[in-house]
């Protein structure tokens, strides 16, 4: 956009000039598109500022310096918030570090030169600008207190805001620190439709695991019950058996009694027997001696 040169005394510092925004439909998805991409790349930044279309008073006095609206600019150290313009000296005096400009076509020479001269004496430090139609991007670097256009691009990384860009492509692409490109609006939301498509997948999926995992559980309790109930059995049979063993045996020591006692029975009657044959033959003896005296017996 170009300077702000008109003056009303009753609104000193407008918020708009009443042009549109962008001349064409490539310019404006450009200038959204880097602005909403860092906006996001900076999110957790409470100290970024990132704007689109914004006008930026550099000093108080509008008799010294216009307002210029930058595609897109970036304030480091500035909160983010709601502004109608960006009053430098009301924001600590600190000027945009970056500005994009997308090149429209009727942003001639002299118009290019003069926003070339406004960023570089109001202290911008890196200043980009690029002209969709022709794929072209040029690079300005603050060095020695002076914008300074860069010559080697390949591979340019931006040193403020850490992103990349190539120019490899039919179009620019740009690349955040972590090597993700920078999408449209369009291109965004169907990465976020095919990441809940893909967040749902997994979430369906990790139900089926969860379902099969306690599927395998209760299959594995009901064996390890019956595993229980198997070794309560076999103890159970076990005790019995023991039981039977020792009955058993104890019927084996009682017969081994009965038995001895038997033989001892029988062995006493042996004797017994004895003793009367022995009683027997000496009655006989006697009795032939009580004839051999003539006595009867």
């Amino acid at each position: 956009m170009k300077p702000l040169s008109h003056f009303d005394p009753d609104d000193p510092y407008p918020e708009s000039d009443g042009k549109p925004m962008a001349e064409s439909t490539e310019q404006y998805e450009w200038l959204v598109k880097i602005k909403e991409n860092l906006e996001c790349l900076f999110a957790e930044d409470p100290a970024v500022f990132v704007a689109g279309d914004l006008f930026w008073y550099p000093l108080r006095d509008r008799s010294i310096a216009d307002a210029m609206a930058p595609d897109v600019m970036v304030a480091f150290g500035r909160p983010k918030g709601l502004r109608r313009c960006y009053k430098q000296w009301e924001e600590a005096d600190i000027a945009p570090q970056v500005v994009f400009e997308i090149r429209s076509p009727s942003n001639g020479p002299k118009d290019m030169a003069e926003k070339l001269a406004y960023y570089d004496r109001f202290g911008v430090e890196e200043y980009y600008v690029y002209d969709p139609p022709r794929n072209h991007l040029e690079v300005w670097l603050r060095q020695d207190g002076r914008l300074k256009r860069m010559s080697h691009l390949k591979g340019w990384t931006s040193p403020r805001l850490g992103i990349r860009f190539d120019l490899g492509g039919k179009t620019l692409e740009i690349f955040d620190p972590q090597g993700q490109p920078f999408l449209t609006s369009v291109e965004r939301a169907e990465r976020m439709r095919r990441e809940q498509a893909r967040a749902e997948e997994e979430h369906r999926r990790a139900e089926l695991e969860a379902a099969r995992a306690h599927e395998e559980r209760t299959r594995a309790d009901r064996v390890e019950a019956l595993a229980a109930a198997a070794i309560t059995r076999a103890e159970h049979e076990a005790a019995q058996a023991a039981r039977q063993t020792a009955r058993a045996e104890r019927e084996g020591l009682r017969a081994d009694e009965e038995h001895q006692r038997a033989e001892l029975a029988t062995a006493q009657a042996a004797a017994a027997d004895a003793r009367a044959e022995q009683e027997r033959a000496r009655a006989e003896r006697l009795a032939e001696r009580l004839r051999e005296l003539g006595i009867a017996p």
